[in-house]
């Protein structure tokens, strides 16, 4: 975070001298610096990187004209990316945002912070959605840049597609980083807070790969329990409602396929898929700050 001894850092957080600074430009200014201290950051570089590397690579080894298992084009281009983001941006949102917090605490910047003619939860929200803009940025600049590849090589766009492809991918950001500020809110030091998220990241992987669905069929479950029990899992969500916008039949999943459209029908699947993530980010959000509030203010 850029340091509260910078220049300029306490003049952007302040109206004029005496009167305290409304709410929104102190969301405002916040928010600003979120996203400045982002860009500078070298955890930023790394993270945009790894998204604009993968589509380079996909570009170069020719996935805008190849044919796999039906995908052609531009499809089989976010049908993969896709699949690749679902396995890499949780952790990475989790690791480099549970930072946000528990660094300024083992910094000792708080005391600091509450100073300011700030409110604290314009403080808070600043840094959340600061930080939910520099994360989403890399991830949807990579999938533009490679329509506007394909684009203008003729390829086929699928518009529809790409829009609800980004739109989940969006949603999973925001999720994640949630949960993040979550953790955050709850760990005294930056060691803890990654940890936890490391734990809930290897969590939510294994029970996409199915380990704790294989335990409950092992125990005879019913086939609707093992279901809901898989669709809490925001990750899997993502997994289901990406091959659902390419595959109406979730031919992929088999048998299951026929519980999640009997139950959700394939628009409705689709808009639990934006709403579960949107509603899980928020709530762990607004959870963290509860907890955030009581733990650190007088």
């Amino acid at each position: 975070m850029l340091s509260p001894q910078s220049p300029g850092f306490e003049a952007s957080l302040v109206e004029a001298p005496g009167r305290r600074a409304p709410r929104r430009s102190g969301f405002v200014a916040t928010m600003r610096l979120e996203v400045a201290e982002a860009l500078r950051a070298k955890w930023f570089l790394f993270y945009s990187l790894v998204f604009f590397g993968l589509v380079a690579v996909m570009l170069v080894f020719g996935l805008t004209e190849s044919r796999v298992m039906g995908f052609t084009g531009l499809s089989r281009l976010l049908v993969t990316y896709t699949q690749l983001a679902m396995a890499i941006l949780p952790v990475f949102v989790l690791i480099s945002t549970v930072r946000s917090l528990a660094g300024d605490r083992e910094a000792g910047v708080f005391e600091y912070m509450l100073a300011l003619p700030v409110g604290i939860g314009a403080w808070y929200g600043g840094r959340l959605i600061g930080r939910f803009l520099v994360t989403a940025l890399p991830v949807v600049l990579a999938v533009l840049i490679a329509i506007g590849y394909g684009a203008a090589r003729g390829v086929a766009v699928p518009w529809r597609e790409l829009g609800l492809e980004l739109g989940l991918l969006v949603t999973l950001v925001w999720c994640f980083v949630g949960i993040a500020f979550l953790i955050s809110a709850l760990s005294r030091s930056t060691d803890t807070a990654q940890t936890a998220a490391f734990l809930i990241w290897l969590t939510l992987v294994l029970a996409l790969d199915l380990v704790l669905l294989g335990l409950m069929i092992r125990g005879q479950a019913p086939v609707e329990t093992i279901v809901g029990v898989a669709l809490a899992n925001p990750l899997q969500v993502f997994r289901t409602a990406s091959m659902l916008i390419f595959d109406p039949q979730l031919v992929l999943l088999g048998p299951t396929a026929y519980v999640i459209l009997d139950l959700f029908g394939r628009t409705g699947f689709v808009v639990w898929a934006f709403a579960y993530p949107i509603f899980l980010g928020a709530m762990a959000a607004g959870l963290g700050y509860w907890i955030f509030r009581r733990a650190d203010l007088p």
